[in-house]
């Protein structure tokens, strides 16, 4: 388990090792490995639930991820102007300290509710869990879940979520798929943001940026995006609303939509850890 980041524990799962709780201690009082394999199952189980009660009310949850400034928020912001006549859309927020970006989404008339992780430097499945109960989401197309700014962390936990989009900001360099794998190998669709930034700056390559990300193995569509300018977020937008249409058309069979998340959480934590 990580020690350094504050990883390993969230308000939201701090619970399930407290004294006197099921994990509080270990076969041999000294494993980590197994508490952290404990907790990882123990989330993956909460959000089974989340996606449960999701599908129940037919509301297709997206991921957010991307480093901090990366333009997360402003994406946000730009998607509530372009669909929020069209489809019922609702955030969770998450950040370590402030609500300053739910206050700005609620500045757009849409709900959101801020989770402050403390020291943790990821979302998980029982604070999403714990978000749901201060929300109503009958009448919900969409809930954004915008995760903690980590290329690292927020890769190796399910919220529940139906799928994984991650943000790749022109300044950051086009080389982070490479850096990071673990988040660019399990996400849906990368936007390439700032795109308005790329001939300014004259060293990002988009072309360069998805080889990276087709070496990993992901055919996953890359969209370049500017939240300022505009450009891209009709695009953007066409792929959410067919989303949102094709888990639609899953519900009424009895499915669900799954992102492109390994499976092996406890391996994707260790192997993302391995690399800080």
């Amino acid at each position: 388990m990580c020690d350094t980041c504050g990883c390993n524990l969230t308000p939201g799962n701090e619970h399930l090792v407290a004294d006197g709780a099921r994990l509080a201690g270990t076969s041999s009082e000294t494993e980590s490995v197994e508490v952290l394999k404990s907790l990882l199952d123990a989330n993956d189980h909460q959000a089974t639930h989340n996606r449960e009660h999701f599908d129940q009310h037919r509301v297709f949850v997206i991921n957010l991820m991307s480093s901090p400034g990366a333009g997360k928020t402003s994406l946000l912001e730009a998607t509530i102007d372009a669909l929020a006549s069209d489809l019922g859309i609702a955030v969770i927020e998450g950040d370590l300290e402030t609500e300053n970006d739910a206050v700005r989404i609620r500045e757009k008339g849409v709900p959101a509710i801020q989770i402050c992780t403390g020291s943790a430097c990821h979302l998980d499945a029982h604070l999403v869990h714990t978000a749901l109960h201060e929300m109503t989401i009958e009448g919900l197309d969409i809930l954004f879940i915008e995760n903690v700014g980590n290329l690292v962390c927020p890769a190796s936990f399910d919220l529940g979520q139906h799928r994984n989009v991650t943000l790749l900001s022109s300044p950051e360099g086009d080389d982070k798929p490479a850096k990071y794998p673990v988040m660019f190998r399990m996400t849906d669709l990368i936007l390439l943001t700032k795109s308005d930034l790329i001939d300014v700056l004259g060293d990002f390559d988009p072309a360069r940026a998805t080889s990276y990300i087709r070496l990993l193995a992901n055919p996953a569509p890359v969209l370049p995006v500017s939240a300022r300018s505009g450009q891209g977020v009709e695009a953007w937008c066409d792929w959410l609303l067919e989303q949102v249409s094709l888990h639609r058309r899953q519900i009424a069979h009895e499915d669900t939509t799954l992102s492109n998340a390994q499976p092996d959480s406890e391996g994707l934590h260790t192997h993302a850890m391995e690399g800080r």
